[in-house]
């Protein structure tokens, strides 16, 4: 690993300053970072450690019925929460299927969401891909089988988070400080496709920091789950996930909103599946008919179209849950 100065933040405003210069880069948990740096994956001059802020951590209720999570928060921490738990089931139980009990301990919830591509072609240091500034997606001809088949080109890497897959079906929102001052966010408009920034996978530009994320009310009658298929129990990223939340009134399902993890650059709404389930009331042939369109426009490459079975599985069970 490359010699690089180490600042431990005292506060936000010392953070973004710090943060701002050239080869900066942000250290919370530090579970994606330094792997990061020691592939010399990032030109890693500068470690800027935040863990200090304390005003950045933790779960706290909102006057209007959401919650905040502060971006520090461990994905542990979430996992474990009741009040989570009891209103937003989709991201509790997205943070606890997140890697080994080590990393959730030590991730966080900003640092999950802003967490770099698993993609083996990025992630070598012996090889310069198009998001490193070379010339050529490898994954287009080379080894595809974990690759993108919704919104991918030029590059067709898949985000990696599994929390961001279900603040996605929950409308979260995102706060950001930065040198220009405050702002929020929709979680949609967070992250940016290739198509738009190849080298970037989200809006924040230098010197900026996610400061915590805010999920709206809920009403009594909405429900969430998350479900993850991995190649392995532990310490994998989703070959495929679904986050749904439904709002459910007598007369059948009043909102839905469905999003799919591991297969696209960010989270990836299906309103398609969405449209089959609102004004309906559940049952096996409703399931069936939003699986099945749950991979209307997919573009499966070479190597991955197993995943096709893999979304309308997981839809369509996780739906019949609600039943």
């Amino acid at each position: 690993m490359n010699n690089f100065a180490y600042v431990r933040a005292g506060s936000l405003a010392e953070a973004i300053k710090e943060v701002s210069t050239k080869g900066a880069w942000l250290h919370a948990g530090g579970t994606d970072l330094l792997g990061c740096a020691r592939n010399e994956i990032l030109p890693v001059e500068k470690v800027v450690s935040i863990t200090r802020l304390k005003q950045l951590k933790g779960i706290s209720a909102q006057p209007d019925g959401g919650v905040k999570i502060g971006a520090l928060t461990s994905l542990a921490e979430i996992a474990a929460s009741t009040a989570v738990a009891a209103k937003y089931a989709a991201l509790a139980q997205a943070a606890a299927a997140v890697g080994t009990p080590q990393i959730r301990e030590q991730g966080t919830i900003g640092g999950n969401i802003c967490q770099r591509p698993r993609c083996w072609y990025f992630r070598s240091s012996d090889i310069k891909c198009l998001k490193k500034g070379g010339t050529m997606c490898y994954a287009v001809t080379g080894e595809n089988q974990y690759h993108a088949m919704f919104g991918g080109g030029p590059c067709f890497f898949v985000h990696p988070s599994d929390t961001a897959v279900a603040l996605a079906a929950l409308q979260a929102q995102i706060s950001i400080a930065g040198p220009a001052g405050n702002k929020a966010v929709k979680i949609e408009n967070f992250f940016i496709s290739p198509k738009k920034n190849v080298g970037k996978e989200n809006i924040l530009l230098p010197g900026e920091i996610v400061t915590d994320i805010r999920i709206p009310s809920v009403s009594g009658t909405t429900k969430s789950s998350f479900r993850k298929i991995a190649a392995r129990g532990s310490w994998d990223s989703a070959l495929v996930s679904v986050a749904v939340a439904l709002e459910i009134g007598s007369d059948g399902v009043r909102l839905a909103r469905i999003a799919l993890g591991g297969v696209g650059p960010y989270p990836w709404r299906i309103e398609a599946a969405e449209k089959q389930v609102v004004g309906k009331k559940l049952d096996g042939v409703v399931a069936a008919a939003a699986a099945e369109a749950a991979v209307s426009g997919a573009m499966p490459l070479r190597d991955n179209a197993y995943k096709l079975d893999m979304i309308k599985g997981s839809v369509e069970e996780s739906l019949l849950a609600f039943i």
